[in-house]
This record gives structure tokens, C-alpha cells and sequence, in this order.
């Protein structure tokens, strides 16, 4: 996927509030592009978070979206992916682990739809983890509904708290549903709060639209951060930590 008009507004507002300053990564290389459909959205993103120029001003020739990550002040931002058929200057397959020299060295990774289309998740979400640098963030938009037959997965927003929460050690700063397309110019977000403190699963029947939807989120990596040795769903975790015969919960920072 690439930059679409309801991923830019949630960049323009992450800019007023984070600006890395060392290397900034993003899985893949992504476009942008101004959807005609919602010309006026980008305009009023830019004045709702503070942000000069027109929405013109951040696009580039070719189509990608360096010139938008440079101008939000996210850095020179350097692509990763399998190929280099779209010019991406880092070569890696996510589905294997990351090589030593790129451990910690990037204080901004943004992923705008590459996760899915990765078969061994778990792997590459540690990869993540590993090439963030304490204090470095990574944002995630991928499908959560609506995209059938576009990656290899669909995500629930579970699977941020518990690897990124529980798993990982990590701050989840936000954690959300968008509407790909804003129905009558108005998006739609759902916030998603972690299942472990709610003490049982997200209950979202009928609250998700049947249109393609993001699952959107943002995690940072603390000083004393590290992978756990096992990932356990958030509410099964809770119900065996309370029950008489299961271990001691892990449950930390909850």
C-alpha cells in the first residue's frame, strides 16, 4: 500500500508531537499520492494539525512519499524491502532475521501496509523490534477488514497489546480502527483498548463497518525493552493467571 489520505492526516498529526532524530526506516517503499475523491481532507489536515504549504507541496514526481516524510520532519527516510524494483536501498526478506548491523539503528520505522503480505509474522515483528532504537517508534497501518484477497492476513488489534505490550515490552501509544475511505468526507476511528486490563476479549460486533478498515498503531521501544520467551493471548493470559492451578502471571506494567 502507500500513503492514502487518512494515513497522512495520522502522519501530519504523529509530526506535531514526534520528530526522530537519527535513521528512519519505512518496510517497503510507499507511494503517495492525492486521491481526487477527498482533495479537500489534505487541506484541512494540514490546518487542524498546525502544518504549512498545500497538499501539492509534499508530493514528489515519481510518486513515492520521501518528500511527505522529509517535510513532516521525519528524516531522509530509507526504504526496506525484497526487491529492488521499486528502489529501495535496504534488501532484506522480512520472513528472516534481520543481520546484526542493522540492530538499533533506526529511531522511526513506518510500515503503511507491508506486514501482511510477510508470512512469518512473528519473525518479522521482532525484526521491527530489533532495528528500533531505545526511544524509537514504529507505526503500523495494515488490514484489519475489507482487504480479503489483498495480503496474506487480515490483523486484530490484540496482537499489538499482546506482542508489543507484553511480548515486546514496548509503549503502546496508540491503538486504533480507520475507514480506508471516509464515508461522506468524515472518517470513522474506533479506539481499541487492551483486552488484559478489560479482563475479557474486544467486544466489536456491529461496531466495525463492513468497508475496508486499518488496523492503525503506534508503539515505542523503552530503555529496558526486550522480548519475552512466550507470547500468550491478553484475555487467556488473564484467565489462567486467576485460576488456581495456572502460573504466576506476566502481566507486567497492567
Amino acid at each position: 500500500m502507500g500513503v492514502d489520505y487518512v494515513l497522512f492526516e495520522r502522519l501530519c498529526e504523529l509530526s506535531t508531537r514526534f520528530k526522530p532524530k537519527g535513521r528512519t526506516l519505512m518496510l517497503g517503499r510507499h507511494t503517495f499520492q492525492i486521491e481526487s475523491q477527498f482533495a479537500k481532507l489534505y487541506e484541512r489536515a494540514l490546518r487542524t494539525h498546525g502544518l504549512e504549504g498545500k497538499r501539492f507541496d509534499y508530493l514528489q514526481e515519481d510518486g513515492y512519499c520521501e518528500t511527505l516524510m522529509r517535510k513532516l520532519g521525519f528524516g531522509e527516510m530509507e526504504a526496506m524491502d525484497f526487491s529492488d524494483y521499486e528502489g529501495a536501498a535496504i534488501l532484506h526478506d522480512l520472513n528472516k532475521p534481520i543481520p546484526e548491523e542493522l540492530e538499533g539503528q533506526f529511531d522511526f520505522i513506518f510500515d503503511g501496509g507491508t506486514l501482511e503480505h510477510v508470512f512469518n509474522i512473528p519473525v518479522a515483528l521482532e525484526n521491527v523490534f530489533r532495528m528500533l532504537k531505545p526511544g524509537g517508534r514504529f507505526v503500523s497501518a495494515n488490514g484489519m477488514n475489507g482487504f480479503n484477497g489483498h495480503g496474506l492476513y487480515q490483523f486484530s488489534p490484540d496482537l499489538v497489546w499482546t506482542f508489543w505490550r507484553r511480548t515486546a515490552h514496548c509503549e503502546v501509544h496508540d491503538c486504533r480502527g480507520i475507514t480506508k475511505a471516509p464515508a461522506n468526507l468524515k472518517e470513522y476511528h474506533l479506539t481499541f483498548r487492551d483486552p488484559a486490563e478489560l479482563g475479557h476479549r474486544l467486544r466489536l460486533k456491529g461496531r466495525i463497518p463492513h468497508s475496508r478498515f486499518y488496523l492503525y498503531y503506534e508503539v515505542e521501544r523503552l530503555p529496558d525493552s526486550a522480548i519475552a520467551e512466550e507470547t500468550l493471548q491478553s484475555d487467556y493470559e488473564v484467565k489462567w493467571a486467576g485460576h488456581e492451578n495456572a502460573g504466576e502471571t506476566r502481566l507486567d506494567g497492567v
